[in-house]
């Protein structure tokens, strides 16, 4: 029996959007950040370290959605999308 695929048919296949992926990593990293920093367990610290922290986090999850949304496109057209 063979393995079912994860894209069936070629309607609709197409390369996911590096800025949206970044978009919604940020806004995930931001709400990370968020509840480190007003969460139950926090440290006591000044409002600046506050928001470099949430900052700090927002950036990496988007570099980190990004990179993902990349990786998976080169691996896409290289493997899946051969014509």
């Amino acid at each position: 029996m063979p393995i079912p695929s994860l894209y069936p048919s070629n309607d609709g296949m197409r390369a996911w959007s590096i800025a949206r992926a970044a978009a919604y990593g940020a806004g995930i990293g931001g709400l990370g950040g968020l509840f480190r920093t007003l969460g139950p367990l926090h440290e006591a610290g000044s409002g600046a370290a506050n928001v470099l922290k949430i900052a700090g986090a927002a950036l990496a999850f988007a570099l980190l959605c990004a990179g993902a949304a990349a990786l998976r496109n080169v691996v896409a057209r290289r493997l899946i999308w051969r014509e």
